[in-house]
């Protein structure tokens, strides 16, 4: 999450919070899980009797998600011991790894909320077999990803979900009240040239450092799982590319511009610290600064409805859908809207927002392009 600010999800657990909107990212968690397993095993069989194993998930959020990577380790675990034998039951349980899970984001992430879910989770007994699982700790860890947050060869495993695509600010030209972006709040139709340069060199700048971060925190084979949101081609406005989807909020707040709720100049100054890259752009980053090697990099998509599982092409009620989107953008922005625009617009632009989604995809389904990345720490580079 971005350094700068401290830029939140929607807190609490009500209808408009982050909590109850966040299948979206549920869905992508479920859909790593086979490179995530992979990780977890590989690393959890190269460590030796009675140590720790700790893992770190970075931008983790609040809500029913937080504690799913938690689980999801845990079950890679337990399927890897279930494949056992007696006698090798026995040679494990010598080795008595334990688990130590750090949950990080910024401290305005509600992590009281968290907390609250670990003791309904902890009493669940995680519910992953009658086979005793290995000793486990979580902890929350607040600050940005954008700093230094273990010592140095501390961290066996970095999984981020759904937060690599947040920058750790607006570029310095665009937020410095010259108005580059006018009418936009993010890469639209009408932002020119240097607006796309400027947001692409912060993404260069903030990639690279996060890399070498991380490459610094990390063990002798250490890993890497990163999913963030990202574009189908080096094209910026695609139909279901996130551009497109913030472009559409900023034809919301033009509206309201139009109307006389919402002062021009708000709007003009109003630039959301984000960007999606496309494959081709992560994988040139990663190769130049040679710290990872890439064990897998590949783009899934998944529809902009959180609530749509199907597989076609056919939106079959645009307006039930446009009304899910519209909760699930709202639990992401509302705090940055009203911090920026105040309390008074946030019902009616999200209802004009749902209602302009809802008309959009009436063309065609919109999907998010969503890019995995699973990195190795290079040799040569180890602690």
């Amino acid at each position: 999450m971005p350094a700068g600010s401290d830029l939140r999800m929607a807190t609490g657990n009500g209808e408009n919070s982050y909590a109850a909107n966040s299948r979206l990212q549920e869905k992508a968690i479920l859909e790593t899980r086979p490179v995530l397993r992979k990780a977890v095993e590989e690393l959890y069989t190269s460590l030796p009797p009675r140590s720790t194993m700790v893992v770190a998930d970075l931008g983790c959020s609040s809500g029913p998600n937080t504690l799913l990577v938690v689980s999801e380790v845990m079950g890679a675990i337990r399927a890897y011991t279930d494949n056992k034998n007696k006698w090798e039951e026995e040679e494990e349980a010598q080795r008595a790894i334990e688990l130590q899970f750090f949950l990080n984001d910024l401290p305005g992430n509600d992590f009281n909320l968290v907390f609250r879910s670990l003791e309904h989770f902890e009493n669940l007994g995680v519910r992953l077999g009658e086979k005793e699982m290995p000793p486990y700790y979580v902890a929350g860890l607040p600050g940005s990803y954008y700093r230094k947050l273990f010592p140095c060869g501390s961290v066996h495993l970095f999984h981020s979900s759904y937060s690599l695509m947040w920058r750790s600010k607006v570029p310095e030209e665009i937020s410095s009240g010259t108005h580059l972006n006018e009418g936009n709040i993010y890469i639209g139709e009408t932002s020119p040239p240097a607006v796309i340069e400027l947001f692409q060199e912060q993404f260069q700048k903030d990639f690279e450092l996060f890399l070498a971060l991380r490459s610094e925190e990390l063990v002798s084979g250490g890993r890497v799982l990163l999913t963030f949101l990202g574009r189908k081609s080096e094209e910026m406005m695609m139909h279901g590319d996130v551009s497109t989807l913030f472009e559409l909020v900023a034809k919301s707040l033009r509206s309201l511009v139009l109307k006389g709720r919402v002062e021009k100049e708000k709007l003009d100054s109003f630039n959301l610290p984000y960007y999606t890259p496309s494959v081709k752009e992560v994988k040139a980053l990663i190769n130049e600064n040679k710290l990872f090697n890439i064990e897998d990099i590949r783009l899934f998509e998944s529809n902009w409805d959180p609530q749509d599982d199907s597989e076609g092409d056919v939106v079959l009620d645009c307006a039930r859908s446009g009304a899910n989107v519209a909760k699930c953008i709202r639990a992401v922005l509302e705090p940055m809207i009203i911090d920026h625009f105040g309390e008074d617009i946030v019902d009616e632009l999200f209802m004009l927002y749902a209602s302009i989604v809802a008309k959009h995809m009436k063309k065609a389904k919109a999907k998010y392009p969503i890019i995995l990345v699973s990195l190795k720490k290079a040799t040569g580079r180890m602690v």
